[in-house]
């Protein structure tokens, strides 16, 4: 049997090397976009306070998956899926010919949201969604570090990842102003009392926030940019934090069905029986994206598991917690997952 298994995130390398340990002899190629390696998506908002991050980072070289007999087909896309024949086309490889599979697994993560009124200004911001993406800010960053500038930066969004970014960087001694359009930051996540506290935690290292805010749009000014949001004010740099999208859309192109992601039964099955989803892209059928690491890291296994005769019964959400990784904060009440 060949498995292919689109994206390299703790999805993809979770499931690969697990279906491994299972079998010695299937066929496994993982197929993904990066060239680093596999590494941490949850230590990029902490990418600023730690000088070694692009090293600590990674947690295995894709050198090591292969020495592990798993095929790694890097820096590569997958344009489209043959149903009808079971074939996946690549592009960005030496990899001319399309890939036969008799499973296929789809672990193709998440991509940053863009709200549509910001999406005419993708040249003035920056998004934090992979490492490639934490490479720029950094360099950009040292930049204006090395002209003794202290850098100026908004963030636009509280959520999870904009509050750890906004504490990250005024940790490392930035200015940071975080706009918010609700009430209260993480109000997905955090009980009402939790959100004060973390908005006095951030507010004691230095970060403006602001909340109710109507964000308009952006704007360039010889070498800063503009927040039109009330008063405008000016930065050296934006970095958009408004969650997250599923990468579905080359399920959606190969006729799978989807919702807010791909939709998948209770046994992380596809609308076709030889396709199969998990992580962040995987919507199962209680409208739910399970986009956090334990309950990603249960899919995989578990699924390694069926594909290999080893489980019967269909997969199940364990019981999990969740934690902003913010300077100096601590929950008092349980997080909303």
């Amino acid at each position: 049997m060949h498995v292919i298994i689109i994206g390299s995130g703790v999805a993809g390398v979770s499931f690969a090397e697990k279906f491994r340990s299972y079998s010695a002899d299937d066929e496994i190629t993982l197929i993904t976009r990066e060239n680093d390696g596999y590494y941490s998506r949850p230590l990029l908002s902490r990418g600023f306070s730690r000088n070694d991050i692009e090293q600590s980072i990674i947690l295995k070289t894709f050198d090591k998956l292969r020495a592990g007999n798993i095929t790694v087909i890097s820096g590569a896309g997958v344009t489209a899926i043959n149903r009808s024949d079971k074939t996946v086309a690549i592009t960005g490889s030496c990899k001319e010919n399309p890939l036969h599979y008799d499973k296929l697994v789809l672990a193709t993560g998440s991509s940053a949201f863009i709200p549509p009124p910001f999406r005419p200004y993708t040249e003035l911001f920056f998004c934090l969604n992979s490492l490639v993406d934490l490479k720029a800010l950094r360099k950009f960053r040292q930049s204006l570090l090395n002209q003794n500038r202290k850098p100026d930066w908004a963030i636009i969004g509280g959520g999870l990842i904009g509050c750890e970014v906004a504490s990250d960087l005024a940790v490392s001694g930035d200015h940071v102003t975080l706009y918010h359009a609700m009430d209260r930051l993480m109000e997905r996540q955090l009980a009402a009392d939790d959100s004060v506290l973390l908005l006095g935690v951030l507010q004691k290292s230095g970060v403006k926030v602001l909340l109710n805010q109507d964000v308009q749009g952006f704007a360039k000014q010889e070498d800063k940019v503009c927040v039109k949001a009330g008063p405008t004010a000016e930065f050296d740099a934006l970095i958009v934090s408004c969650g997250f999208k599923p990468r579905a859309g080359l399920a959606e192109l190969a006729g799978l069905e989807t919702g807010r992601g791909i939709k998948v039964d209770q046994f992380m099955q596809t609308s076709d029986e030889a396709i199969y989803a998990l992580g962040d892209v995987a919507e199962l059928p209680n409208g739910k994206l399970y986009a956090f690491i334990l309950p990603i890291r249960s899919q995989a296994h578990w699924l390694a598991g069926f594909l290999a005769g080893q489980e019967k019964e269909c997969w199940t959400p364990p019981v999990f917690t969740t934690r902003a990784k913010v300077h100096g904060f601590e929950a008092v009440h349980p997080y909303n997952v």
